[in-house]
């Protein structure tokens, strides 16, 4: 759920973290092996955009997987998403719309198996079309974090008062659902990448 493009491009660029080799963060990305899983749902146009953070999160979530819509198949079909409808996980899309309910520590109590978080990376409308365009996920239940992001700097403009980067809001998903340390550990990681990136600006 990354808000509008970035201006700038990096020169030489790390492929992994995509910041400037000089300061690179991969060896800072910490690895949590959890019981919830983060299915993230990537639009091909983000993957080479230096201020996507949703390939981040994956980096730092063992168990999560990555599916890439926007491209057309062999047979010139969409992206099919049935695949992540396993009966093991009870399944959430992470995604601000007007049925969305807010993720809370009570909502979860309902669900006795673990959490699947399916969640939308790219700017506004590219995350919508994940909502309202795959069907197959049209029964599963939509949640979503309403907390106002105070802070004074972005990765990218944000186009709401709610707006915050992929992996801000999979931190704050992450800190109801599994707790405090992991939730704290992936905010740290974006903590990094936006004080390196500002760093790279010359903004601090």
């Amino acid at each position: 759920m990354e808000a509008q493009k970035g201006k700038r491009k990096t020169q030489d660029p790390c492929p992994e973290c995509f910041l400037h080799r000089s300061l690179c963060l991969c060896s800072e990305i910490p690895s949590l092996n959890l019981t919830t899983k983060v299915s993230l749902v990537i639009h091909t146009r983000e993957l080479k955009r230096t201020t996507n953070t949703g390939r981040l999160a994956l980096k730092a979530l063992t168990n999560s997987t990555l599916r890439v819509r926007g491209e057309l198949s062999e047979a010139h079909q969409p992206l099919d998403l049935s695949d992540l409808l396993s009966s093991d996980y009870k399944t959430l899309l992470f995604y601000p719309s007007d049925d969305a309910v807010e993720l809370t520590k009570d909502y979860l109590k309902a669900f006795s198996k673990p959490i699947q978080l399916i969640v939308p990376d790219g700017n506004w409308r590219q995350a919508s079309k994940v909502h309202y365009r795959h069907h197959e996920l049209k029964n599963i239940p939509r949640v979503m974090i309403s907390e106002i992001n105070t802070a004074k700097h972005h990765l990218r403009t944000e186009s709401t008062e709610y707006g915050m980067s992929t992996l801000e809001a999979i931190a704050k998903a992450l800190r109801v659902i599994e707790g405090d340390e992991v939730g704290g550990k992936l905010q740290a990681l974006y903590d990094l990448k936006l004080a390196r990136t500002l760093q790279a600006r010359g903004l601090i």
